[in-house]
């Protein structure tokens, strides 16, 4: 009887082990797929875009008078507590810094232009706009560049609306990681 139970013990102990070791190779079978079958085309950060400026040390403080800003058009700070439409709008005359700026906070990237863009330039910025959510378009006279995309505290000028960089551009930094306050509307804000 003794021997009959030290057989039962020996078999025992021989199927635990195999359970347990098949039980850790499943393991190991399942993260080896699932590192191999993971889907490479998933960005896990985006690449910088050339020519891009980063400002930081923005404010966000609601003000009720006007900001002068160190950015021409401003990539963030102060502003009014009332945000500019940002929902694929296309603005033909200018817009309040304030307002813009309040639109940028919510993770909008705004497209401005000034005299040298040809209307050719304007109607393909506006094609990038209209029916975008959290973009908006207007012109800006007294920005230095021909065309300048800006985003919370992130700046890019180009000469061409078909710069590659416009749409790389736009898919980074619409509702990117910059946004201070992500799933903010752009919506019932100001139109003027």
């Amino acid at each position: 009887m003794h021997e009959e139970d030290l057989r039962r013990k020996r078999r025992r102990k021989i199927v635990y082990s195999a359970v347990a070791g098949l039980i850790v190779a499943g393991v190991l079978a399942g993260g080896i797929w699932a590192v191999t079958t993971a889907d490479d085309s998933a960005p896990t950060s985006k690449a910088p875009i050339a020519g891009v400026q980063t400002f930081g040390m923005l404010g966000r403080t609601h003000v009720q008078t006007p900001v002068a800003y160190p950015q021409t058009p401003p990539v963030g700070g102060d502003h009014s507590p009332v945000w500019l439409n940002c929902n694929g709008d296309v603005y033909t005359e200018p817009v309040p810094n304030e307002n813009a700026v309040h639109s940028l906070e919510h993770g909008a990237v705004w497209i401005t232009y000034n005299d040298q863009a040809s209307p050719a330039d304007v109607a393909a910025l506006a094609a990038k706009v209209q029916g975008k959510p959290y973009t908006f378009l207007s012109p800006y006279p007294t920005e230095q560049g021909k065309i300048t995309l800006t985003a919370w505290g992130n700046q890019l000028v180009v000469d061409s609306p078909n710069d590659p960089r416009v749409d790389a551009f736009l898919a980074q930094y619409v509702q990117g990681p910059q946004t201070p306050e992500p799933g903010a509307p752009c919506t019932d804000g100001l139109r003027p």
